[in-house]
């Protein structure tokens, strides 16, 4: 199955000069085509062109929708995939067990150093045992 990586373009806003075209829509087409074959000899595949809405932002706390023309290009691209795994089955067609992928050595967490001590009852800051004992 082939894979694609995708670019997209601004579309030209204007057209630029050209020779031969008289009129603002010819020079509108040269500098679309120009853009066209300029990607094309970089390998890349027109798809289509889109029209879009770009949230900006304006002035200090609002935001306007601009539309933005955009052309979207695609190119094949190589993707090889290399097994690192062994056979997965015997030659008489037997699946074979897999082991499943983790660390290769398991080690216990070190003990605690300190002995646990066991929460106050109570809110206030702990007395010392010979207040406690007072009469």
């Amino acid at each position: 199955m082939p894979r694609y990586e995708y670019k997209v373009v601004p579309a030209p806003q204007k057209g630029g000069k050209a020779k031969g075209a008289k009129t603002a829509e010819d020079r509108f087409a040269v500098s679309i085509e120009q853009v066209l074959n300029q990607m094309g000899q970089d390998g890349w595949e027109y798809q289509r062109a889109e029209l879009l809405p770009s949230e900006e932002r304006s002035g200090l706390t609002s935001s306007t929708v601009n539309w933005r023309n955009v052309l979207v290009f695609r190119r094949e691209i190589e993707v090889n995939f290399v097994s690192t795994r062994g056979p997965s089955e015997t030659p008489e067609g037997v699946p074979l067990a897999q082991p499943l992928p983790g660390p290769e050595a398991v080690v216990a967490p070190a003990p605690i150093a300190e002995e646990v001590k066991e929460p106050p009852l109570s809110l206030k800051a702990a007395e010392a045992p010979e207040q406690q004992e007072k009469p």
